[in-house]
C-alpha cells in the first residue's frame, strides 16, 4: 500500500485524506500519523521530506511526493472517476484559486495561533497577529460572495480545500468564520457532513517540545 506521512490535526494532511475519500482512494493509503514542528523536527518524516512537514505519499515504487497540492493532483490522476481538479478551463481555475484562497487561510491561521499560543508572551506579536486575522476575515468575505450552493455537492479540490481550511481554523479557535457569513455557514455545515469529512475529522495537540 502507498504510505501517507499523516498529522491529525494538519488542515494540509487532511486535505489530502479527504481527498482521497472523495476519490474512493482512501482504501489504498496505510495513514501513518507523526507529530511534526518546528522546534521538535521528526526524523522519519524529514527524511522524506527535507522541510519536515506532512502529508508525505510514499508510492508502492518508492517515490516521494510531498505538499498537499502536489499529492491531491497525482491522486486525482490514480482513478477513472469525476476529476478533483476540472477539464473544463473555467472550472479548473476556479477550483485552483479557491485551493489557493484555502492554503492563505490555513497558512494566516497558523500563524495567527504562533502569535496567541506557540510562541513566548514575551515574543509575541499582536500587530501581527491582528493582520493576518484580517486576511481570514476578507477570504471569507469573498467566500460569503462567490461560494455556489451546489460547491459542496461532489466537491472539487477547491471545495475540498476550503472545507478542510474552514474547519481548522475552527478547530482551533483562530476565527468564528459562521457567525460572519451566512451563506458561508450553511455551505460548510453541507460539505462537513460528507462521509469524506465524518471520517477525518481533526483531534490532537501540537508538541513543540
Amino acid at each position: 500500500m502507498m504510505k501517507l506521512l499523516y498529522q491529525s490535526h494538519s488542515p494540509y494532511a487532511r486535505k489530502v485524506l479527504v481527498a482521497a475519500h472523495e476519490l474512493g482512494l482512501a482504501g489504498e493509503l496505510e495513514v501513518i500519523h507523526h507529530e511534526t514542528s518546528p522546534l521538535l523536527p521528526n526524523d522519519a518524516v524529514s527524511a522524506r521530506n527535507p522541510l519536515g512537514k506532512v502529508p508525505v505519499l510514499v508510492l508502492d515504487d518508492g517515490l516521494v511526493l510531498f505538499d498537499s497540492d502536489v499529492i491531491c493532483a497525482w491522486l486525482d490522476g490514480r482513478h477513472g472517476g469525476s476529476r478533483l481538479i476540472p477539464a473544463d478551463v473555467r472550472r479548473r481555475w476556479r477550483a485552483l484559486r479557491l485551493q489557493a484562497l484555502a492554503q492563505g487561510v490555513a497558512d494566516a491561521g497558523i500563524a495567527v495561533r504562533w502569535e496567541t499560543d506557540r510562541r513566548p508572551p514575551e515574543l509575541r506579536w499582536g500587530a501581527l497577529r491582528d493582520g493576518q486575522l484580517r486576511k481570514i476575515a476578507a477570504a471569507c468575505d469573498l467566500l460569503e460572495e462567490e461560494l455556489d450552493d451546489g460547491d459542496g455537492d461532489a466537491p472539487d479540490i477547491g471545495a475540498i480545500a476550503i472545507a478542510t481550511a474552514l474547519s481548522w481554523i475552527e478547530f482551533r479557535r483562530v476565527y468564528a468564520f459562521r457567525a460572519g457569513g451566512p451563506r458561508l455557514a450553511a455551505w460548510y455545515a453541507r460539505i462537513d457532513a460528507r462521509p469524506s469529512m465524518r471520517a477525518t475529522t481533526l483531534s490532537g495537540d501540537t508538541r513543540d517540545h
